[in-house]
């Protein structure tokens, strides 16, 4: 049989890619020395699990005699680590932004015990986000199913942990974290969102919750729930404008349904209101309002040689349905 594959046919196909590389349109970091590195942020962030909840996460057993002591293991762990991938991306920002005489080692130093000091805060806003979840839904039998098997957990914590970076101005790591969340869950949460107490997503897949999404406390919203922003400004040249505020608020005490959409920096759900599933909203609510979608027709078709089907109780169906149209 004739040989297909050479040393010289290795050769052109490593040429050809070498050379794709000095194109100058970036997809490449041959000198990327100071960009952090993803599997050591998911490293971080799962050691960071271990310690927001001791003797569920990991492999490690805890005792009484033994948490200080692991427990200062973990945190050395995180801060050497942290430390090392934060002052990488702050390099590979000033390199980007031309800064001379930033002190990144300090920024990341700074950065990574701002975190560090901030978990008893973040165990306690987890605490409510479990007590919601276990509240919220009554197929949760306890608050340990709640934290070994539910996504939204996972999402929720991974937010609450990169927002504090984000909030510090760390680039990169932030957005690495919840990335891996959402490809975990399926839940996508932006580490620039404001997110209150007691949060609950109920199933969770297909949320979104964008950048400037600004939400309250004790609010609960089902899968498939996107609060997006409606549209984007641009400058003269066609460009995007980043920044600015372009997604929803969300008030106290606000449940959505599975598939809504609401949309707009301007757009307010005032407290106590409730919006119904696959309702589309681009405008504000006021406190106490229930939006749904009028009820849709329903459309029955018999195939040949049967006879219709049987229509559902019209007292199953609602007041004020339309009625049933058979073809």
């Amino acid at each position: 049989m004739k040989k297909i594959w050479s040393e010289k046919t290795a050769e052109k196909i490593v040429d050809a890619v070498c050379d794709s590389y000095e194109d100058g349109t970036g997809v490449n970091r041959i000198e990327g020395r100071n960009l952090p590195v993803q599997d050591k942020i998911v490293e971080i962030l799962r050691t960071l699990f271990v310690i927001l909840f001791p003797g569920y996460m990991g492999k490690l057993t805890f005792t009484k005699t033994n948490v200080r002591f692991v427990i200062g293991e973990l945190v050395n762990r995180v801060h050497d680590d942290l430390v090392e991938q934060a002052e990488k991306a702050f390099r590979h920002q000033c390199r980007i932004r031309k800064c001379e005489g930033c002190d990144c080692r300090t920024m990341a130093e700074k950065v990574t015990q701002h975190l560090l000091r901030r978990l008893p805060e973040i165990r306690e806003l987890l605490k409510g986000d479990i007590a919601a979840a276990y509240e919220g839904d009554p197929a949760a039998k306890s608050h340990d199913e709640i934290i070994v098997s539910y996504p939204c957990l996972e999402a929720i914590a991974t937010y609450r942990i990169a927002h504090e970076l984000h909030v510090k101005d760390v680039p990169l790591i932030p957005r690495i974290m919840t990335e891996y969340a959402h490809g975990r869950t399926g839940i996508d949460i932006h580490p620039g969102a404001t997110i209150g107490k007691n949060f609950f997503i109920d199933h969770g897949t297909g949320v979104v919750i964008g950048e400037t999404t600004e939400i309250g406390d004790n609010v609960k919203i089902y899968q498939g729930v996107t609060l997006g922003a409606l549209s984007f400004r641009k400058d003269k040249f066609g460009r995007i404008v980043k920044g600015g505020k372009r997604h929803p608020t969300i008030r106290d005490n606000v449940t959505i349904y599975a598939e809504a959409t609401i949309l707009g920096g301007d757009v307010v759900i005032g407290e106590n209101s409730v919006i119904g599933g696959n309702v589309w909203l681009t405008e504000s609510v006021p406190p106490g309002t229930t939006v749904t979608i009028s009820k849709p027709e329903l459309v029955y078709r018999k195939k040949a040689g049967e006879g219709a089907k049987k229509s559902a109780p019209r007292g199953k169906r609602g007041p004020g349905a339309p009625p049933m149209r058979r073809t």
